[in-house]
């Protein structure tokens, strides 16, 4: 159950995020990308809600997921819009490989952060490194660690396509500070004609990081020009009050 993205929860991401929903990243990365020459992989590409508009502007990107839902919808995005399907496919942080390497890699709106096991974590950032070719970049966003300190409870819903209601419901189980994670319960319920019809249990799991402690990861694994900036703006650091670090880190050539 843990960051499965099974059939209700990907159902509600692709209420919430449609398909070129932007939070700033859209926008952010077509800049930082225009001169990108090479290739460029998205690893948890979702439901292609920052893929497709990439795809759509131009740029030679591929992107893969563990979550079999979430691809069928990125995959019915690329066929509506005549987009090639075959550049995403079904994979892990912890096993994807393609044999031949990117110019760049970007991993949006914090799922990296859903790697909670520093050890593995590491493990990706390597398997990163490995897959960029020399001057290849690297680009991550991270949440600010005062996203992960509420208490939860929050009740949200979505009005489906047929006009069923869907909910959410979280409930925060654990913060662990030591380990710098939190675990929330989430239920997804869908409601029709006033009766219950369909519900799903999930536990979602996310890692904090410093921004120090993650330039250092980077460091470590062999990473240099490590620039983070807050909110989309690139070369200013991150402030207090800002809700997304933007973390860009180059392979040397």
């Amino acid at each position: 159950m843990n960051n499965r993205y099974g059939t209700l929860a990907s159902w509600v991401y692709n209420l919430d995020k449609p398909v070129g929903r932007s939070f700033g990243d859209i926008e952010y990365y077509r800049g930082r990308l225009a001169d990108c020459a090479g290739s460029i992989l998205e690893p948890a590409v979702g439901n292609g809600r920052f893929f497709v508009p990439m795809l759509e502007a131009g740029f030679d990107i591929s992107g893969f997921d563990p979550s079999n839902e979430m691809l069928g919808y990125c995959r019915r995005a690329c066929a509506e819009r005549s987009l090639d399907e075959g550049r995403i496919s079904h994979g892990t942080f912890e096993t994807f490989a393609y044999d031949r390497r990117f110019a760049a890699i970007v991993v949006p709106l914090g799922s990296f952060q859903l790697i909670t096991d520093m050890a593995v974590a590491k493990a990706v950032l390597r398997r990163f490194f490995d897959h960029l070719a020399p001057g290849g970049r690297l680009m991550i966003d991270l949440d600010a660690i005062g996203g992960f300190l509420g208490e939860g409870g929050r009740v949200r819903s979505w009005t489906t396509w047929d006009g069923d209601l869907m909910t959410l419901t979280d409930a925060r189980v654990s913060t662990d500070y030591v380990a710098q994670t939190t675990v929330t319960h989430l239920r997804y319920e869908l409601w029709k004609d006033t009766k219950l019809v369909d519900s799903e249990l999930e536990l979602f799991s996310l890692r904090w990081w410093g921004v120090e402690e993650f330039a250092m990861a980077l460091r470590e694994t062999g990473f240099v020009d490590v620039v983070a900036s807050g909110d989309y703006r690139y070369g200013q650091a991150p402030a207090t009050g800002c809700e997304t670090i933007s973390v860009e880190a180059r392979r040397p050539e």
